[in-house]
């Protein structure tokens, strides 16, 4: 595993011990990145099921300015730890063990919003949909905001979500990525009311 691109490319990134974490191969990695970027100027990420953290400092490489890391296991902290150190990303990063449902919560009492997010949890796991819902409603999300789903490829998540909707979907092999862009509906109506016929 390594950074593909932008000022940190080419740095080694470790991967988590043992088989209960599935890291985002180089290939997949790169598709993502081409179907988003390739490169950002600044804006927050927020990386929710952080495994390795290799999708959040991908990211930072290429032009993210801030980084928040969730992951519920210890080693996988430690692991992201490591990575964002040797990505030389420790100012840009801030970084939380705890689970997808409570990280939500406390990062919504900061008032954090972000514009782009990455779902890559356990292949278990298929309701990110819901998180999604959930961050709409928490209004954690930045106009045109990116969330990007890494799932099982036997999965389909929907084309239409309230407040979202899928820009792209790819597969390779067994993995899935499903694209979304966030749509603020109180901004889209604002708009149609300033165009329609009222004085």
């Amino acid at each position: 595993m390594r950074v593909i691109s932008g000022a940190a490319k080419g740095r080694p990134l470790k991967a988590v011990p043992g088989n209960n974490t599935r890291p985002t191969t180089d290939k997949v990695k790169e598709a993502i990145f081409s179907m988003i970027g390739p490169y950002f100027d600044g804006g927050a990420a927020l990386d929710l099921f952080a495994g390795t953290g290799g999708l959040g400092i991908e990211a930072w490489s290429r032009g993210v300015e801030r980084v928040v890391f969730v992951d519920r296991e210890k080693i996988s902290i430690d692991i992201i730890r490591h990575n964002v150190a040797a990505a030389g990303a420790e100012r840009a990063a801030e970084i939380y063990r705890n689970d997808a449902e409570r990280a939500l919560k406390v990062l919504a009492k900061r008032s954090l919003k972000f514009d782009l997010v990455f779902l890559d949890p356990p292949y278990r796991m298929t309701t990110m949909d819901q998180l999604m819902t959930e961050m709409a409603e928490k209004d954690m999300l930045e106009p045109d905001a990116v969330v990007v789903v890494e799932h099982d490829a036997e999965v389909d998540y929907p084309e239409e979500l309230v407040s979202f909707r899928q820009i792209r979907q790819a597969k390779y092999g067994d993995t899935a990525v499903t694209i979304y862009e966030y749509i603020n509906n109180e901004d889209s109506l604002d708009r149609r009311d300033s165009n329609g016929d009222e004085q």
